[in-house]
């Protein structure tokens, strides 16, 4: 994170400095989002911090609700961006373009992508054992702030190459044509990003865990003889929380604490995953009144 940041702050000053001399509406946006993703890494970065410690006296649940607070800030401030920066491009298409210095231009885009590049391959590497829906964030901004760059990079190769022909008089309007174009393909990223945030927000169950959590419970309850069984579940970040309540037989044969602990160690061996990353309850009562 701490990487990325530094290498983020690069980008988004380099981008501020060349939008300038180019005079490049694209790339002054690209520096812009590189320097709203540097502030947004920052902050989850202190999130990944706090979410490490896992618990504490006041936030006895662990902070992953953090997580997702996060990403829905980081992908409204960006689709906002981008809407803007699209409202602007359009603009400037209705005014009749706009000059561009193609030489700072093409250089700034050809050091930006090998460096958007880099961040992206370091990234998606370290993430694989890591496993961190922050961290996917940051890689995901990357590869965005590449994609873009890599387009602009062509543009402005192709309207270079049109200097001294007869559609020469087309160039100005190729930086707020790309900028357009460009906008309407990344909005849909952060907005998707807003969506999930959203979904663990209010605690949606997924319905791969709750599926999941279903059939564990249905085998449980088969093969000791349980009466029924009430399953609740919600994913907040990376964290998962299940919880298992099992209606148990006046009758039952095993009803000793040690009988029910042997019951909590298969769900959680069924259920699987990193402990630390889930909440788990099972429990158990002979009143269904207490499931409902």
């Amino acid at each position: 994170m701490k990487r990325s940041i530094a290498a983020t702050l690069v980008v988004g000053a380099s981008g501020v400095v060349f939008g300038v001399l180019s005079g490049s509406l694209s790339i002054a946006f690209d520096g812009m989002f590189s320097v709203v993703d540097a502030s947004m890494t920052g902050m989850a970065l202190l999130v990944s911090r706090l979410i490490a410690r896992q618990t504490s006296g006041r936030f006895q649940l662990g902070f992953w609700h953090l997580e997702p607070i996060v990403l829905l800030f980081n992908g409204g401030l960006l689709s906002l961006l981008s809407l803007y920066a699209f409202v602007n491009a359009a603009g400037t298409l209705l005014s009749g373009g706009r000059p561009l210095e193609f030489g700072w231009a093409i250089a700034y885009a050809a050091v930006i992508v090998a460096i958007c590049l880099a961040m992206f391959v370091i990234g998606r590497r370290q993430n694989r054992e890591i496993r961190s829906e922050l961290l996917a964030l940051d890689v995901k901004g990357w590869a965005m702030a590449g994609s873009i760059t890599a387009a602009l990079l062509v543009a402005f190769v192709i309207a270079a190459l049109l200097q001294g022909s007869a559609y020469e008089r087309w160039t100005p309007y190729v930086d707020p044509a790309v900028l357009a174009i460009l906008t309407l393909c990344l909005i849909p990223v952060p907005l998707r990003t807003v969506f999930d945030a959203l979904k663990d927000i209010f605690l949606v169950a997924p319905p791969e865990l709750d599926a999941k959590a279903r059939a564990v419970a249905a085998d449980i309850v088969t093969r000791h003889g349980f009466r029924e069984v009430r399953t609740y579940v919600a994913k907040v970040g990376r964290s998962r929380t299940l919880e298992f309540h099992f209606v148990v037989p006046h009758d039952h044969p095993r009803q000793s604490l040690a009988d029910f602990d042997r019951v909590r160690e298969e769900v959680a061996e069924a259920i699987g995953g990193d402990p630390r990353d889930r909440w788990l309850t099972v429990a158990f009562t002979a009143d269904p009144k207490w499931v409902d």
